[in-house]
């Protein structure tokens, strides 16, 4: 890399791991703990501790070295709100940090637990409640891809979905995630109408329920699980329709880029839009020809009325198209889907092979330039290998770049990061663990006040938010 790394780096520190440090109980009798929550499913088994205290961190090396040994001292798995009150009340009367997991697929550390205590698995909180025109009311431990399955009945669709849907769940979906799928057409999760309504139990010796509706998800939307426990959720359906899976090939990337914004018109009916680097090549061997080594690709899913239109922009952007296949057809040829080529999946694609590497996101200035992305191409070399999306974005057209880059310690990743900041992006930091040093930036103020109505004692995903003090737990805790 050609970028000079500044000489203030401006490293956030790693949250403190003691419990005394966040106000939660650091002497606990677990066997008592243990007891009080006898009848439901508590998992005590160290293996299995350390696997359900884990999500996706390992994406990220400083992540890796900062969470690697965290372990829940109990596990608990529930299969209704009747259960996940009960195992609050547990938690709120012993002052117990408490972690929400679901499917683990999340990136950052959100359902790791720091400071041990609790994890409560949701994820047998999966039963579809109500499908009604045009919104799904499911538990939140229900995975995507199953509420999917079982709106396509009705003639509907899901609104977004993240590409790891298969596994990921609903309310980890929305405390964690912002965008993905059919993005391009409904915009992202905080974009108006697309969340509906959810239901969070508060860690209180007696637990309440508060019903959130509308823009008031708000609260808990990308909380990272730290205030409240989401047990149901309502969102948005649109009608549902096939779509064709497509990958356009270029010599140059900059004719990727070009029809990515091409595309990006209210005109032509797409659900996905990914430009991925031909670096990323070798690591989709099933794709053979469709994606060789020596070409750009654009993956796509085009409702099949916009298919010619969007073969004709490709062929104006100076492409050609190698794959045009409904899912059955994929399936049954042994081809991954799409969506399996964009966002996150293609960095797992890579780690599975190579941990060398690890990635930024990246937000591009709009109206989107794709000079940034060549002189970045130029300066970065075989450091970074790119890759964007195009999206909507609070009604707008946006691109952000989930970027493969080489790991080559911690300060130069952030000399990386500075480096890309001076062309005018903005970087959501996964190397680090709170809310506001990933993307935020600042403290999300509506957020921390509902964590003093939803969890006042300070208990959930302790250290994850830098907004939340322990002296702003009620009551107040001696030293």
């Amino acid at each position: 890399m050609n970028a000079t790394i500044p000489s203030s780096l401006d490293i956030p520190p790693v949250p403190s791991r003691h419990a005394a440090d966040h106000g939660v109980n650091s002497a606990v009798d677990w066997s008592l703990v243990a007891g009080e929550l006898t009848g439901l499913n508590v998992i005590t088994a160290p293996r299995q501790r350390r696997a359900l205290s884990k999500d996706f961190f390992w994406y990220s090396p400083a992540l890796t070295e900062a969470l690697g040994d965290c372990v829940a001292d109990l596990v608990v798995r529930v299969g209704n709100e009747a259960d996940v009150m009960r195992v609050a009340a547990v938690a709120a009367r012993h002052r117990l940090p408490l972690t929400v997991r679901a499917g683990g697929t999340g990136n950052y550390g959100q359902c790791v637990p720091l400071t041990g205590g609790l994890v409560l698995d949701v994820t047998g909180m999966q039963r579809v409640l109500e499908i009604a025109p045009g919104r799904v009311r499911v538990e939140g431990g229900a995975r995507m891809h199953d509420i999917e399955l079982a709106v396509r009945e009705t003639g509907q669709a899901l609104r977004i979905w993240p590409s790891t849907w298969r596994v990921a769940t609903i309310a980890g979906f929305i405390a964690g995630g912002f965008g993905g799928v059919c993005s391009t057409a409904h915009g992202v999760l905080r974009d108006s109408g697309n969340l509906l309504r959810c239901r969070v139990v508060t860690v209180e010796p007696q637990p309440r329920v508060i019903e959130l509706e509308g823009d008031a998800i708000q609260q808990v939307h990308h909380a990272y699980g730290t205030n409240g426990i989401i047990t149901e959720v309502e969102v948005a359906l649109s009608p549902s329709g096939d779509w064709v899976h497509v990958i356009a090939l270029f010599p140059r990337y900059r004719q990727v880029l070009n029809l990515g914004i091409a595309a990006s018109h209210p005109s032509l009916h797409s659900f996905l839009s990914s430009a991925v680097d031909a670096r990323f090549s070798p690591y989709y061997p099933t794709l053979d020809s469709r994606f060789p080594s020596d070409r750009h690709a654009m993956f796509a899913m085009i409702a099949p009325a916009s298919l010619a239109a969007f073969q004709a922009l490709v062929a104006r952007c100076g492409g050609e198209v190698s794959m045009a296949m409904s899912e059955p057809e994929l399936e049954a040829a042994g081809l991954p889907p799409a969506y399996e080529c964009a966002y996150n999946h293609t960095t797992s694609q890579v780690l599975k092979v190579d941990r060398r590497f690890s990635y930024l996101q990246v937000a591009y200035p709009q109206p989107f330039d794709p000079a940034i992305v060549e002189r970045q191409m130029a300066r970065f070399g075989e450091d970074v290998w790119q890759h964007q999306e195009f999206a909507m974005m609070y009604g707008r057209y946006a691109t952000c770049g989930l970027v493969l880059a080489r790991w080559q310690g911690t300060e130069h990743q952030y000399g990386l990061i500075r480096s890309i900041e001076s062309d005018g992006c903005m970087i959501f930091n996964p190397h680090v663990l709170t809310i506001e040093d990933g993307g935020m930036k600042t403290i999300d103020s509506a957020q921390i006040e509902f964590k003093k109505r939803a969890d006042p004692m300070g208990l959930m995903n302790p250290g994850k938010t830098r907004g939340w003090s322990r002296t702003m737990a009620r009551p107040p805790w001696p030293s």
